[in-house]
């Protein structure tokens, strides 16, 4: 404990960010204790200690690799960039392949003889963010280059995006968004940006018409009657009214921990809806808190773009950080009937192993950029002083 403590006081880099990654923490494993009663009680004849156990040995897990992660200078994952990238696309391909198929979609893979399972896109996803942060921050002094700058950053996008697209839609659009926005910040030429964006729809479309001839190699249908269910529904398909029940329950400041209904009607309440079991429990006051948090992490990563004497940090805190918090209101929309559901689970709050994980790695990185500003501010506001000749007494 005395040594937590001793850890805690001697943490470098933006303070607040830590207290962001404690609270979403904090708020995951109560809120995951809570809406598991309903599987618990299905599968572990009502023992939901079971899931909390697991929960909070994977939270203490995620933060011991956050710690790792902010220990280790973020120039390290320059070099491992591409190494990671080179690794993630035969992943990828193996799990469009050959990957179990859940859900009607194959997104896992299983590492033989420990039986753990992850989502082969959650390592590309934070990948590919490395990748094009080192190759815009190499190529600044051609980065306006057709040839030069944008092809060498435009073919890991598609290649990427494209492989995860055709079993996980919903990522693979939040990590082109989040690529569009990295290209833009790192002043990629807006043309060029555009043209990628006319690739993208031109890809999309391209799948939609091989789900018509292939149905079982695309989930063209899943897609087609989640936005046909959010556009001829207003009130939304039986998870959004459930989840809008949750929410209205809730008024101001919950019902209280521990003591929602809408966990035994809502499907995936752990994961998918957890947000609406946290307006439910704590009321409209917890799920503003949940935002603003997320809304924290975006305003003090902003701020290090500001502040970064190098590219590649600003360009890797901004790009984890927009990864997360796009997914993050894409979560929150869809629970309130904005957006069709995603599939999309709240960033460090929802249940989940690696996907937690992968997360508590990237906040682990922007604490690491966040560290070496803070150092390099000091270093440059240290001024040597000499000691003054005695022969000038």
């Amino acid at each position: 404990m005395y040594k937590a403590i001793h850890i805690a006081k001697n943490l470098k880099g933006d303070r607040s960010i830590w207290v962001i990654v404690a609270l979403l923490c904090l708020a995951s494993i109560l809120a995951v204790y809570s809406s598991t009663g309903t599987i618990a009680f299905k599968y572990n004849g009502g023992h939901a200690e079971i899931h909390l156990i697991k929960h909070m040995v994977i939270a203490m897990v995620g933060l011991f690799l956050t710690y790792l992660c902010y220990n280790t200078h973020y120039t390290v994952y320059s070099k491992l960039a591409p190494i990671l990238f080179v690794i993630s696309i035969p992943l990828l391909l193996y799990t469009m392949l050959f990957g179990p198929e859940i859900n009607d979609a194959r997104r896992w893979i299983s590492i033989p003889g420990i039986g753990l399972s992850f989502q082969t896109s959650d390592i590309a996803s934070i990948a590919l963010i490395m990748y094009i942060a080192r190759s815009i921050s190499m190529k600044q002094d051609v980065i306006k280059d057709f040839k030069s700058a944008f092809l060498p950053l435009m073919m890991p996008i598609i290649l990427v995006c494209g492989l995860i697209a055709p079993n996980n839609l919903s990522t693979a659009m939040l990590l082109f968004m989040t690529s569009m926005t990295l290209m833009f910040i790192g002043r990629v030429h807006l043309k060029y940006i555009f043209l990628l964006v006319l690739l993208g729809a031109g890809f999309l479309g391209g799948l939609v018409l091989l789900g018509m001839v292939f149905p079982d190699a695309v989930r063209v249908e899943t897609w087609t009657s989640r936005f046909g269910e959010f556009f001829s529904n207003a009130d939304g398909g039986y998870q959004i009214q459930q989840a809008k029940i949750a929410i209205a329950d809730g008024g101001w400041f919950g019902v209280g921990p521990g003591l929602s209904t809408q966990r035994n009607y809502l499907p995936y309440s752990y994961a998918d809806f957890i947000y609406a079991i946290i307006c439910e429990e704590y009321g409209l006051f917890g799920g503003l808190i949940i935002i603003f948090l997320f809304l924290l992490l975006f305003l003090k990563c902003t701020s290090m773009v500001t502040r970064s004497p190098k590219t590649f940090g600003a360009l890797l805190a901004m790009g984890l950080c927009l990864n997360i918090v796009i997914q993050a209101f894409a979560n929150i929309a869809v629970s309130v009937n904005l957006v069709p559901v995603t599939g999309l689970t709240l960033p460090l709050v929802s249940k989940g192993g690696t996907s937690m994980l992968i997360t508590c790695i990237a906040f682990g990185m922007i604490l690491s950029v966040s560290r070496f500003i803070e150092q390099s501010a000091s270093d440059v506001g240290k001024v040597e002083i000499k000691p003054l000749d005695e022969s000038h007494h």
